[in-house]
């Protein structure tokens, strides 16, 4: 059956190395646009890092980012869905993962931006302006993603050690090479989200092609109809996707996409 609605993640999937769409895949992309299919990005990005690639969002004008917090619609350059963090509920969290795993320290993402704790080792830039504050400060409004980090465990353990302390009141993924946890609402993932924006267009998860590399993108791969991890995605994101791409720096969802709509 052909896609009806192709969902992508961008960083190590879309997009290559050097943070570039090439010219290659922006093209095939209008054309799957051209052929009433449309192409939706599926980021853990923040608002202000996908922002970079709106130009090639066609004119269905919709992004989910944040991993499912939020779905932007970009024509409108407004939210139509925001999924965040309660105020209560992620101070809670923070409370538990600090007296579990010491040296953890924090970063919150609204629409407003970010907010970091100083100890808070960002490994972008920061935004001119962003605050530096301690959590409980940081946190006054609901909050579309938090972020956790740690500088002496590795990715895996901490992901581990902080699902065990949290039990389930948070939902955690990472996308980071560093031991960075990205932290959403309850049942807040790409797939929840994409599910939702899917039932509004009167599609379900047969009628989806997805492209992802990394553990956040799990969710979302499992949902979909039709599933390929990169050839560089990580070994979990390697054994759940039926179909394996190229890698992104040889344009891989392009390449694909090229060959199941015959372009």
């Amino acid at each position: 059956m052909t896609p009806k609605l192709v969902a992508t993640d961008l960083d190590g999937t879309l997009v290559r190395s050097d943070g570039s769409v090439s010219p290659y895949t922006a093209e095939v992309l209008a054309q799957v646009e051209a052929l009433g299919v449309p192409v939706v990005f599926v980021t853990g990005r923040p608002l202000r890092w996908t922002e970079e690639v709106f130009e090639h969002v066609g004119e269905h004008g919709l992004a989910i980012v944040s991993n499912g917090a939020l779905v932007w619609d970009v024509a409108r350059h407004r939210p139509q869905l925001e999924r965040p963090i309660d105020v209560a509920l992620g101070l809670e969290a923070c409370g538990l993962l600090r007296t579990a795993l010491p040296g953890t320290t924090y970063a919150v993402e609204t629409l407003d931006g970010i907010g970091l704790e100083p100890e808070f080792v960002e490994r972008h830039r920061v935004p001119e302006g962003a605050r530096r504050a301690p959590v409980e400060e940081l946190f006054d409004q609901p909050a579309l993603k938090l972020l956790a980090r740690h500088e002496q465990l590795a990715p895996q353990e901490f992901w581990d050690l902080a699902e065990e302390a949290l039990g389930g009141r948070l939902v955690i993924t990472w996308s980071s090479a560093t031991s960075l946890l990205e932290i959403s609402a309850p049942g807040v993932t790409k797939a929840s989200t994409l599910a939702l924006l899917c039932a509004d267009l009167g599609l379900g998860a047969a009628d989806v092609l997805a492209f992802g590399d990394m553990p956040n993108d799990l969710p979302m791969l499992a949902w979909a109809g039709t599933a390929y991890a990169m050839a560089n995605a990580h070994p979990t994101v390697l054994e759940v996707a039926h179909h394996v791409a190229p890698p992104n720096d040889e344009d891989g969802v392009a390449r694909v996409l090229a060959g199941v709509f015959d372009l």
